[in-house]
């Protein structure tokens, strides 16, 4: 990272712990919208640390003020292991017996910017569609097809190739067989959805047997502590695939955080209006209309701020 982009990165951090953690008056918005139309390299450092906020959304401020000022350093000690590369050894869980170390999206095999979603078809035949902000690497041999889920959710379709299929994510190691599947991350651990076939959950690389098959069903959780049913909380975990957002009587906030997801900056919801209910199907291509059409539902103010900055809030 050279010196210039040291600094465009350490703005945008700055920028970013304004925006999320403080109460920046229309002075503070404008200075940042100047900032950022500055140059098309403003733009693309801005996306980055937007991406890396995802990280701190569920931290305390004071924490995720001290987090996002440690990012830059983060930023570059991650991509330095990605220029390390990765080495096989011996097939199966003995091969897959090193620590998972996440790696940033810039620097994935395949990825998404926020509000993208698209399809990678490998060639062992197997499709896999990336979510908003989602990045995965992809290593096969002879004797084994690995997809390591970097950032964000995917949907798996794993084709009829013979050679074993796993996923690698931060909780742990999924093996496929003749499988569709849903693998996401949250905060508090990998969710699962099974559509087709079985998924054995492995602890980590060294556990010689799995900790539990999963056939179609509800979606679970599963963390180096156990696997457990995920809290229901209205929404339809398959629908991104087809482009929408679908809740059923999902409490607001979480459907805001939820199209978040999808938009760059960031989208806030008053603690008056955080518990109301929202149902329906709304499109993803166009979350704007979406803070639209839930505000005329519900009666409430959709204030813009910026094109990054939106708050909902009680109608007045």
């Amino acid at each position: 990272m050279s010196k210039a982009d040291a600094q465009l990165v350490d703005q945008a951090i700055q920028w970013m712990i304004t925006l999320r953690f403080n109460v920046a008056d229309d002075a503070a918005t404008a200075a940042f919208e100047r900032w950022l139309h500055t140059s098309a390299e403003h733009q693309r450092v801005w996306q980055r640390v937007v991406t890396m906020n995802d990280d701190f959304t569920q931290l305390p401020a004071q924490v995720g003020r001290h987090a996002l000022r440690g990012a830059r350093q983060r930023i570059s000690r991650r991509e330095g292991l990605k220029l390390l590369g990765l080495v096989a050894g011996a097939a199966g869980l003995t091969w897959l017996g090193r620590d998972y170390t996440p790696l940033p999206a810039l620097m994935a095999d395949y990825r998404t910017a926020t509000g993208e979603r698209r399809w990678v078809a490998l060639n062992d035949g197997s499709r896999i569609q990336l979510n908003s902000a989602s990045a995965i690497d992809a290593s096969f041999n002879a004797e084994r097809r690995l997809v390591q889920l970097r950032q964000g959710e995917i949907v798996v379709n794993t084709g009829t190739d013979n050679r074993p299929f796993w996923v690698q994510t931060r909780d742990g190691y999924l093996r496929a067989l003749g499988t569709r599947f849903l693998v996401r991350e949250e905060a508090q651990g990998t969710l699962l959805v099974v559509q087709q076939g079985t998924l054995a959950v492995f602890a980590n690389s060294q556990a010689a047997s799995a900790r539990q098959v999963l056939t179609p069903g509800d979606p679970m959780v599963f963390n180096r502590s156990g696997i457990r049913p995920a809290v229901a909380n209205g929404l339809d975990p398959w629908a991104w695939s087809d482009g929408v957002i679908s809740a059923h009587n999902m409490r607001l906030d979480d459907f805001l955080t939820e199209l978040g997801r999808y938009r760059n900056g960031v989208l806030r919801c008053s603690e008056a209006v955080a518990g109301l209910r929202v149902s329906g199907t709304y499109q993803l291509d166009d979350t704007d209309q979406v803070l639209g059409l839930v505000a005329q539902s519900l009666k409430l103010d959709v204030t813009y701020r910026s094109r990054y900055w939106v708050t909902v809030s009680p109608r007045v």
